[in-house]
């Protein structure tokens, strides 16, 4: 197991908390399921982006999607459609699986979208008018006249 020690990024920045829970999951997840489905992850814009899953075989009722705590999770589970099926091979996955993504701060899921057998997810990154970038202006003292000694 591979630590990381994160002590001098918290020396000169403020917030980021949470991204040793992040990097720790990401160094622990599960690498027995990390090929199915294969997955893009694509940036549409400077604030836009998409995940496409390849989710040949699953209909729209066989998938769930939910975002809880900063987490994606995207669920499929084929339903029985009780007919029995002799197969000479079968190369089409359609066991169960579950994949989760975790979201940055400000990221929100706009919608999903299933076509061809790919599920994609639209996210946009919303930053509140709070954090946006504002310029502080510079107070400065009430005019004061300065009186020099001149000759009289």
């Amino acid at each position: 197991m591979t630590t990381i020690d994160l002590t001098p990024l918290y020396r000169s920045s403020v917030g980021f908390d949470r991204m040793a829970s992040l990097l720790d999951a990401a160094l622990r997840s599960d690498k027995s399921a990390a090929g199915y489905p294969p997955y893009d992850i694509e940036v549409r814009d400077d604030d836009r982006y998409a995940i496409t899953l390849a989710v040949a075989g699953f209909d729209r009722s066989d998938l769930d999607i939910q975002v809880e705590k900063g987490v994606l999770s995207i669920r499929g589970k084929k339903a029985q459609d009780g007919k029995e099926r002799t197969f000479l091979y079968q190369g089409i996955a359609t066991r169960g699986f579950e994949r989760k993504f975790n979201l940055a701060d400000h990221v929100e899921v706009t919608g999903a979208d299933l076509r061809n057998g790919l599920l994609t997810i639209g996210l946009v990154k919303v930053i509140p008018e709070a954090m946006k970038p504002k310029t502080i202006a510079i107070n400065q003292p009430e005019d004061t006249v300065i009186e020099h000694g001149g000759g009289s």
